[in-house]
């Protein structure tokens, strides 16, 4: 499922580094203060130091720490050594041992109040993506927003492979979600109108939806006037107080009836 999403290079990039870095986020994260220092001269030797400081800087800037630490983009690494006093070299020496990397990674998060997902934290982030998916549909755009929103509560990013899906999922609820609250008003006349958008227009030399869907691209006076004939066009066909179901729910009143059924009120 994440593989339809992103292709294995993708993935692989989205568990490592960027190639480099920009001069604010370089001063942002990556600039040690005296308790990060003292925390990471705690480790022994310079390798395992400045593999260490590599992580402290990683977590607020991705989220999560890539496995391969010492290809942290150049800037960020000479920072840290030239911080350190020790030799940036000694990044290449860091991490041989897997376990070693994940007992630092657990040691960095205790000390800056990070922690790995839990049980509380997958439904919060399910329920933050159901609410995302219902306005957007783009799967990355879900991702980034996923990532942001664990980011933002000190949460360690998970596998992008086990996101993506996590995306996916909440996409397809979306799609049920937003059909149940529209049911209501899909009578068989709107039906035929929404079906109708497909069919192709003489006049316009295609269909209803592909001209509703291409917005201006000048500020030209034709450019004007068919984007008025836009909004005449769903004005026509759209009613203003159409609601969804769970406000209609909510309201407890009574509502005028049309032909096209029942008109909701807020």
């Amino acid at each position: 499922m994440a593989t339809r999403t992103y292709s294995d290079a993708e993935l692989e990039q989205l568990r490592g580094f960027p190639d480099s870095i920009g001069p604010d986020e370089l001063i942002r994260y990556f600039t040690l203060t005296v308790g990060d220092v003292a925390f990471v001269n705690s480790h022994r030797t310079a390798a395992n130091r400045i593999g260490v400081a590599v992580q402290p800087c990683s977590l607020p800037w991705l989220g999560f720490v890539p496995d391969r630490v010492d290809r942290v983009p150049d800037a960020g690494a000479r920072r840290l050594a030239e911080r350190l006093g020790v030799p940036v070299a000694a990044l290449a020496e860091y991490g041989g041992r897997e376990q070693t990397r994940t007992d630092h990674l657990r040691e960095v998060a205790e000390f800056l109040g990070w922690r790995s997902a839990g049980d509380l934290d997958f439904k919060e982030l399910d329920q933050f993506l159901l609410a995302r998916a219902i306005e957007h549909d783009s799967s990355g755009l879900l991702f980034r927003l996923a990532s942001e929103h664990l980011r933002s509560s000190r949460v360690i990013r998970p596998g992008p492979v086990w996101l993506t899906e996590r995306v996916a999922a909440a996409r397809q609820a979306a799609q049920i979600e937003t059909y149940t609250r529209l049911e209501h008003l899909l009578t068989p006349r709107r039906r035929s109108e929404l079906d109708g958008l497909l069919d192709v227009d003489t006049e316009l030399g295609s269909t209803r939806l592909h001209w509703l869907s291409n917005g201006a691209t000048t500020a030209s006076p034709e450019a004007i006037k068919s984007e008025i004939a836009k909004l005449r066009f769903l004005r026509d066909r759209v009613s203003t107080t159409w609601t969804c179901r769970c406000c209609r729910s909510n309201d407890g009143g009574t509502w005028p009836v049309s032909d096209d059924g029942p008109q909701p009120r807020c």
